[in-house]
């Protein structure tokens, strides 16, 4: 009896190497439009991953536990204001942790008296109270914060954006506000959980009230209460604050703002992904035209296999494996080079690196399924050539 022709995987694997080789820069090439999709897929992943990472550390360090009130619209339509004595009272409820209150200040911030005006930068005078970085989540990049001494002089702490537009990255230096120098005794990191920290000169309530006209009614408080009882202050909040009206205080959490945020990456994330998707469905389309010329190319040896005992599944497993194993080295490249620009731009944003196990797995596979369909057509074109015919047009 005629022996059973047969391919073991060893060799269909070597087959499948071997005819890449031949053609090593049309593999290359190929390859390179697999590996641009995965490494999209990836790159996004890592990235959203490394964010979403970073803004729940965030809230893990300085905690869901804040919550702001300020002053609302009355029943009219009105700008409200808050009672001078709701910073004291807030400190009454027994979860309230800590309490701090800003104010703001018609006065604007300069870098000098030279500066017109008008050129304010953006940058907001807030009067505050001592216990604002307790209760905010705060720290000092450099210098210190206001204290009931401090507070009663021209001394000013500057927020880190202000600082920044201000040009200044050390205390000391002196700034013009409303109408006279001012000593800069500290500036603050980002504050996270009150960003409007960032674009505000910071000065004393004392020195506020007896020489920039303000009245000490508090124009924000912040309010750190214990994690197990946030809701239970929130919901009193508004009434502590105003009993007289509470309908005019507005209160919010900082962190659910953060934590919307982290939920919203999830659709850009997507968006991305079906991008990626696209960039890898057209390298797919070009491992299968590569694959269809490999077919019109090597039909002599299509022909010469099967003269010698191949049978139609061996020489489309061969063109399939050939087109896996190119697809599989892009995926390679694509999931290497997309986890180098993930983790490269999440340092760069100062963020957590975070590469999900799912992108590196689901690039490789990606790349394999996408190569598999890919190969199909051309395998099965491959495995009809009739071995007469493809002998005698050689």
């Amino acid at each position: 009896m005629t022996p059973t022709s047969r391919l073991h995987p060893r060799d269909l694997a070597a087959l499948g190497f071997s005819g890449l080789r031949a053609r090593r820069l049309r593999s290359a090439l190929t390859a390179l439009g697999i590996a641009i999709g995965v490494a999209a897929m990836v790159a996004v992943l890592a990235i959203s991953e490394s964010s979403r990472a970073d803004l729940v550390a965030t809230l893990d360090r300085l905690g869901t536990n804040l919550l702001t009130a300020s002053p609302g619209r009355s029943f009219f339509g009105e700008a409200a204001t808050l009672p001078k004595t709701s910073r004291s009272m807030i400190a009454r409820i027994p979860p309230v942790q800590a309490v701090a209150s800003t104010a703001p200040v018609s006065a604007t911030v300069r870098r000098t008296d030279r500066i017109p005006p008008g050129e304010t930068g953006g940058i907001a005078v807030l009067a505050a109270d001592p216990h604002l970085p307790d209760a905010v989540g705060a720290t000092l990049r450099a210098g210190r914060f206001l204290d009931p001494a401090t507070g009663r002089y021209p001394t000013v702490v500057l927020g880190d954006l202000a600082a920044r537009r201000l040009g200044i990255d050390h205390p000391g230096v002196q700034v013009w506000l409303a109408g006279r120098w001012f000593t800069v005794i500290g500036i603050l990191d980002h504050a996270a959980l009150a960003e409007e920290l960032d674009r505000a000169a910071l000065v004393g309530y004392p020195y506020a009230i007896d020489h920039l006209g303000i009245d000490g009614a508090p124009g924000r408080l912040y309010v750190r209460a214990e994690p197990t009882t946030i809701e239970d202050v929130r919901s009193v909040l508004a009434a502590t604050a105003n009993p007289q009206h509470p309908e005019e205080v507005a209160v919010d959490r900082p962190s659910d703002a953060i934590a919307a945020r982290a939920a919203a990456l999830g659709t850009f994330t997507s968006l991305f992904l079906g991008l990626a998707a696209v960039a890898l469905i057209v390298g797919g389309i070009g491992v299968a035209n590569v694959m269809l010329m490999t077919v019109l190319e090597r039909r002599v040896e299509i022909g010469l296999r099967r003269a010698l005992g191949a049978s139609r599944r061996h020489i489309a497993a061969q063109f399939l494996a050939e087109s896996l194993v190119l697809a599989g080295l892009g995926g390679l490249i694509g999931v290497a080079v997309g986890a180098a620009i993930g983790t490269v731009f999440a340092r760069s944003q100062g963020w957590l690196v975070a590469i999900p196990a799912v992108a590196v797995v689901g690039g490789f596979a990606a790349a394999f399924v996408v190569g598999g369909l890919a190969g199909l057509y051309p395998a099965a074109r491959a495995a009809r050539v009739s071995p007469s015919e493809a002998l005698r047009t050689s």
